[in-house]
């Protein structure tokens, strides 16, 4: 079935836990190992932490491959499901227009990490 993508099922035993799940807030971010360098789009509901997670190499990851550890763009959201789907349109986005989304927001490309603490 080309063209198709799978759906992502959530079981929810308690119509309530959705909704909670729901109003946490998120974050999309952007991870670079140099401007115009390799790309990862990620999203969570802790910033700092996961940001601090991807820059020790806490876990096998794309972006401990690649030695991608600065942040160069981050948007807040007001709930994580939201973050989530932000982050599945971004991933699918060409480089370019990722690179133009960076640029427009931090044009010279600084690791915004720091800000964060």
């Amino acid at each position: 079935m080309a063209g198709l993508v799978p759906a992502t099922h959530v079981f929810v035993a308690d119509p309530l836990c959705l909704s909670q799940i729901a109003n946490v807030g998120g974050w999309v971010y952007i991870m670079t190992n140099k401007p115009n360098g390799t790309l990862y789009v990620g999203a969570t509901a802790d910033l700092t932490r996961r940001v601090w997670e991807h820059r020790e190499d806490v876990a096998d990851s794309f972006t401990k491959k690649y030695g991608l550890k600065r942040l160069v763009y981050a948007e807040r959201h007001d709930d994580i499901l939201a973050a989530k789907q932000r982050e599945m349109n971004l991933k699918h986005w060409p480089p370019a227009w990722k690179v133009r989304l960076i640029h427009r927001d931090n044009p010279d490309w600084d690791d915004l990490y720091d800000r964060l603490l």
